[in-house]
């Protein structure tokens, strides 16, 4: 017996959900589920999250990708809270904040979101559109593929420890996802920018013991913070330990302590349940660079018309792209979000002619 099928339907956020199979003549079923939507977004930076609110004017869906565990890209990553002075009617605004707001401004477009995966493989079926599929297997299908990846994927920057990899995800993490199971725990956090500052902080309160360890005196992050964690180091809630670094991890199946290199005491032994090596984020074009798009520098050429790759239907705005006059900057990217999702709603439906509303006329429901 062989035969195939697909069951449609749409869950509480209005994507739609597709469940196609095939029976092969060995009588086995293959399904595969994917995620139905109009443009897949791969990158959930500003430029990418204003990208959601251009297409929701249009009645476009959108589905997001990004291999960070929470949207805002960099901006929520490294320095949320380092102020931003050049958005467009906002004298000075601060990095997660401008996130927060983003967020707020396209919930009446009810995006999907798939965080803590990279997108890995694009596929062109055989319908014309693409399937993308991530590092966990999730599958998203769209006419439209908007690469909005910042400066390309982002990988944690590590320490350089001999096969420190052996105890990853077994007391060393290198993101934060879930705060809640370093309660009451032996902490030992390493870095000195605002990621490190600012967890640190937040983890002291609830930590049975907190070390944060930076090779230098001086740190990087906002001084409010560095203030914030003095004071924890004078109250005795933070163990600050300077001009020093994480030489070696220690434990088997398990991390049980650090051995840190101080530069004027020596080596030292510190038990940890959990390390956290948080010195920001090492940007990479990762899997992208092997979909066949035009590179020039290690960015991907663009139309300035539109943003259009050279591949037709998919369209790169933001840090990512590279043409004449480029400028990195987020308002540059809204701007280039704003034209790419005219073309795009032009690539899906070539028949329909789009009409340009201004919202001050429409308004949108929900805001």
């Amino acid at each position: 017996m062989v035969g195939n099928g697909a069951y449609i339907f749409k869950n509480g956020k209005n994507h739609i959900i597709r469940i196609v199979w095939s029976l092969t003549s060995s009588n086995y079923l293959c399904a595969l589920y994917m995620i139905t939507t109009d443009i897949i977004i791969i990158g959930a930076g500003p430029c990418g999250l204003f990208a959601v609110f251009e297409a929701g004017l249009l009645q476009l869906r959108c589905h997001l990708i990004d291999v960070l565990p929470q949207a805002g890209g960099q901006l929520v990553e490294i320095y949320p809270k380092k102020p931003i002075y050049d958005i467009p009617g906002c004298p000075k605004i601060l990095a997660g904040d401008l996130v927060t707001n983003l967020l707020k401004q396209i919930e009446p477009f009810k995006p999907g979101f798939t965080l803590g995966e990279r997108a890995e493989t694009i596929i062109k079926s055989e319908t014309g559109s693409f399937i993308v599929i991530t590092n966990k297997d999730t599958k998203i299908t769209a006419p439209v593929i908007v690469i909005a990846g910042g400066l390309g994927c982002f990988e944690p920057r590590k320490p350089p420890i001999d096969n420190i990899d052996r105890l990853e995800d077994k007391g060393i993490d290198y993101f934060i996802k879930d705060p809640s199971k370093y309660a009451d725990k032996n902490l030992v956090i390493a870095g000195g920018g605002d990621s490190a500052l600012d967890w640190a902080i937040f983890l002291a309160e609830q930590a049975a013991s907190l070390t944060l360890i930076h090779r230098r005196t001086e740190f990087r992050g906002a001084p409010d913070s560095v203030e914030k964690v003095m004071q924890l180091h004078k109250s005795g809630k933070i163990k600050l330990v300077t001009q020093a670094q994480v030489i070696d991890v220690i434990g088997n199946e398990k991390l049980t302590s650090v051995l840190v290199k101080h530069d004027v005491d020596g080596d030292m032994t510190i038990p940890a349940d959990y390390f956290l090596p948080l010195f920001g984020l090492t940007p990479k074009l990762g899997p992208i660079a092997e979909w066949g798009l035009q590179l020039d520098h290690q960015a991907i050429s663009v139309n300035t018309l539109d943003y259009s790759t050279n591949i037709p239907g998919i369209y790169a705005i933001g840090d990512i792209n590279i043409y004449p006059g480029k400028l990195k900057l987020i308002l540059c990217g809204f701007h280039e979000a704003t034209l790419m999702c005219q073309s795009a709603f032009q690539y899906i439906y070539p028949d329909k002619k789009l009409s340009f509303k201004y919202t001050t006329v429409t308004g949108i429901k929900g805001l």
